[in-house]
């Protein structure tokens, strides 16, 4: 069995070190002029520095600059694809087409991985992507477990899929948290709102919060659940999922370090047999359980169709 890779999403330089002892794969780094939704902001020289680290321990690093992106911000595009050649990073994750355009104009040929949230649905659409130069499709998270296994199936390029932490519902260009603090004549929450992750959206009706913050890119809303789907991995062990991916944005970096120690723990005893993967998931997913946060309920997204927002 080809191990997928175990994919994370680190808060800085110092957790990465972290995450590499607890046994990630592959990094996804940026920051926010780019990226979108980043667990923590790398410069340019902190993506340098992650960089050496990593390749240093054999593992590999991903920038993340899948924004949206409006004119006043293409010409950057092309001079940081450079500086990015010039580090050495393995891959850039985009989801918006100009991105095919700027990395030719830039004249690098960092590999791409396709990922624009919640339209990557179907097989076709990761062909077309890989043919313009997307070695990888980072599935939508609204996906049953038969609809991704179908698209590994009728694909040759790599599958990226998310296994556990929170997933994006909504996002706004404008200014909804800002507007808002205007509004209620709050000046001072307005300046502190992109560095104030803390906030959440309260749904008395199902008794739930859903976590909103904002910044460069505008405004998110995240589910009022964490996925986790530990105890779940066999079909995508047995389709041949490329990357599993930790989602740590709006975590503690030790428990993505914790959760990271036992998605790898899965993956290598799957490895070994089956039977030693189903032995110890049940352990896993209790010891995840137990770091969990008392108003972030876990659940299996929508793999099973468990899952209504």
């Amino acid at each position: 069995m080809k191990k997928p890779e175990l994919l994370v999403t680190p808060q800085s330089v110092e957790h990465v070190e972290a995450l590499i002892q607890a046994g990630a794969d592959a990094f996804l780094i940026g920051e926010q002029q780019f990226g979108l939704r980043l667990a923590g902001e790398f410069s340019i020289e902190q993506v340098a520095a992650a960089t050496e680290k990593i390749h240093a321990a054999g593992k590999k690093v991903y920038v993340a600059m899948n924004a949206i992106f409006h004119n006043d911000r293409v010409d950057a595009l092309a001079p940081y694809m450079r500086k990015l050649a010039e580090i050495g990073v393995d891959a850039i994750v985009f989801g918006d087409p100009a991105m095919i355009i700027a990395r030719r104009e830039a004249d690098v040929t960092i590999p791409l991985h396709w990922s624009p949230e919640t339209i990557a649905t179907n097989w076709f659409q990761a062909d077309y992507w890989g043919k313009r130069g997307a070695k990888r499709t980072v599935l939508a998270r609204e996906l049953s477990m038969d609809e991704v296994i179908e698209i590994k199936e009728n694909t040759k390029f790599e599958i990226e899929v998310q296994v556990h932490g929170m997933t994006c519902m909504f996002q706004s260009k404008r200014s909804l948290l800002g507007n808002y603090f205007l509004y209620q004549d709050k000046a001072m929450e307005v300046e502190n709102r992109k560095e104030n992750r803390n906030m959440f959206l309260h749904d008395d009706e199902r008794n739930n919060k859903y976590p909103i913050y904002e910044d460069l890119n505008g405004t998110h809303i995240f589910s009022p659940n964490d996925l986790c789907i530990i105890d779940e991995l066999d079909e995508l062990f047995e389709a041949g999922i490329d990357s599993f991916k930790i989602e740590g944005v709006l975590q503690s970096p030790e428990y993505v370090v914790t959760v990271t120690e036992c998605y790898r723990k899965a993956i290598d005893a799957y490895a070994e047999s089956a039977d030693s993967y189903f032995d110890i998931k049940n352990d896993l997913l209790a010891k995840i359980e137990e770091i969990q946060p008392a108003i972030r309920p876990l659940d299996t997204g929508f793999y099973f169709k468990e899952t209504v927002y």
